[in-house]
């Protein structure tokens, strides 16, 4: 804490020479501008009060008529799909039932091991349960 000090010899401040910004120069320019006679390009932008928020508010306006007309069209998209689920519903799905019902019905029963026969073993023979009778 050698160098703590309560009062500080100076503010904090930082050595800031803009680039491309000549306060002198552009001072020079419109003492020129006026001597000639004209302004230093403001002429044609000068500010009309109000003028910023009444564009802020026709580039709102534009944007949500936009957003509006996407909401029209997602809303169009979804009402076509939803019609396509219903059309597929209706009139496929009643078909691919039947297909897959009647290939269930026509498939072959597994046939028996023919090894399995011929030991007397059947893996697909119900499997009968014998009470045990062993006594202690």
């Amino acid at each position: 804490m050698l160098g703590f000090t309560p009062f500080k010899k100076h503010a904090n401040k930082f050595n800031y020479i803009p680039r491309y910004y000549d306060p002198e120069k552009e001072a020079r320019e419109q003492r020129r501008a006026e001597l000639r006679g004209e302004r230093a390009g403001d002429e044609a932008h000068e500010y009309v009060p109000g003028q910023f928020i009444r564009t802020q508010r026709e580039a709102r306006a534009a944007h949500r008529a936009g957003e509006e007309e996407r909401g029209r069209i997602r809303i169009l998209k979804m009402a076509a799909a939803a019609v396509l689920v219903l059309l597929f519903i209706y009139l496929l799905y009643p078909k691919l039932a039947e297909v897959f019902l009647q290939a269930a019905a026509t498939q072959p029963a597994p046939a028996a091991n023919t090894e399995a026969a011929e030991d007397g073993f059947d893996p697909y023979a119900p499997i009968r349960v014998v009470p045990n009778d062993y006594e202690e």
